[in-house]
């Protein structure tokens, strides 16, 4: 059976002058075209050929003997070399772009962006780009522990969960929602350090400094905002977790310890509504 967006092993039926078909050995009646510029030197009838099985410009089945970027059942980054209305054209490493359609687009993407797809086959039949329903397809056995520093790409965001990144562009790992990463956009590549692996495996970042550190940081930040409120924010740090996140960009937690700090140094003094910087 021909599958597209998978590489096969096929048999070479028929040379012509701009190239063999290739086919099945049980089912010499389903060709495929490789063409000549592709062929390997010396090759003959009956010889089997690895290729990979996609459309091109034509929309007609056609064979490479070139290793695309990303294939069926894989995640990989592709970089948009052109965006239209109807969706955005990825280089995928064949003479054909890859076309990923608007509705499979998480957030906008931009020419020069690199962003992180699966392949599927449309309606139509034809070789297409998503960025969405990557989640499961990501690998869980990294060699990744607590304390250690990754890279990775984020690829969707969730008001749920918080933001989705692939280690390594390929290992499944999260930014919890309590901290900000309203900062971030789809593609990026961040620096992050392991808090935590899950028993499924899966990683739990955080692009925060150790506490120690941090708290240093998120003083200064805290003193940042009491300047833009004019020395008096309208809250504590008894206020909902949601307002401490959306002014001053910080979890709850973090925004209490830097308060403490910041009082035990005598910079401020807390009343039943706010804080005041002395």
């Amino acid at each position: 059976m021909i599958r597209l967006g998978e590489k096969q092993t096929l048999t070479v039926v028929k040379k012509v002058e701009f190239g063999v078909y290739l086919s099945e050995a049980d089912k010499p009646e389903k060709r495929v075209l490789l063409p000549a510029k592709q062929v390997p030197e010396g090759t003959e009838l009956e010889d089997e050929l690895e290729v990979f099985l996609y459309k091109d410009s034509k929309d007609r089945v056609i064979s490479t003997t070139h290793e695309p970027k990303l294939k069926m059942g894989e995640v990989a980054p592709l970089t948009v070399v052109s965006v239209q209305k109807i969706g955005a054209f990825l280089d995928w490493g064949l003479e054909k772009d890859l076309f990923l359609p608007y509705k499979e687009q998480i957030g906008k993407v931009q020419t020069g962006d690199t962003i992180l797809v699966r392949l599927y086959i449309d309606k139509s039949s034809r070789l297409c780009a998503s960025m969405r329903e990557l989640y499961d397809m990501l690998e869980t056995d990294s060699p990744y522990r607590r304390g250690d520093v990754v890279h990775g790409r984020v690829y969707e965001f969730s008001n749920n969960f918080g933001a989705f990144v692939a280690v390594d562009d390929k290992y499944s790992a999260l930014i919890p929602r309590h901290e900000d990463h309203s900062s971030l956009r789809i593609g990026e590549v961040i620096e992050a350090r392991v808090v935590g692996v899950k028993p499924d495996g899966k990683i739990d970042l955080t692009m925060r400094d150790k506490a120690y550190v941090q708290i240093d940081k998120d003083a200064q930040q805290v003193m940042k905002a009491l300047e833009e409120y004019g020395g008096v924010l309208p809250f504590n740090d008894k206020a909902s977790p949601e307002v401490i996140m959306s002014e001053i960009k910080m979890s709850k937690n973090a925004f209490k310890r830097a308060v403490g700090r910041l009082y035990k140094e005598h910079k401020v003094e807390l009343t039943d509504t706010g804080i005041r910087k002395l």
